[in-house]
């Protein structure tokens, strides 16, 4: 059993920054691939950034690459996202989860969510 809770999202002007946090409860992060998601209204949620167990190996979307990075430190099991040059399409309630095998983008892939933190971007 892993319970995830986020934290960092706000209000940020267009072209700012955020860093989420994601922490985890339970024997099993530092075993687990971690992944990010985000769900705009109105929208499906759909798949950010993932992370293998070691933190070696990471995926992104198009949407972000080159302008977010995901980083974990398992000693602390903690998660983070963070999200450089940000765009009012990058509004959305932002989701960590665990468990996705292979560095997967299917939600359907991941056991575990946490309760969604909002990041709005204003322009």
């Amino acid at each position: 059993q892993v319970q995830l809770a986020e934290s960092g999202g706000g209000l940020v002007q267009s072209g700012g920054s955020l860093r989420l946090s994601c922490v985890a409860s339970g024997r099993s992060f530092s075993a687990s691939v971690m992944g990010w998601f985000r769900q705009a209204p109105g929208k499906e949620r759909e798949f950010v950034a993932a992370i293998s167990w070691t933190g070696s190996r990471t995926r992104y979307a198009d949407s972000v690459k080159g302008r977010f990075t995901t980083s974990r430190v398992n000693a602390e099991n903690t998660l983070y996202l963070q999200m450089n040059s940000l765009k009012p399409e990058d509004t959305a309630v932002y989701y960590c989860a665990a468990g996705g095998g292979s560095l997967s983008t299917l939600l359907t892939n991941y056991n575990y969510w946490g309760q969604g933190t909002q990041v709005t971007v204003s322009s």
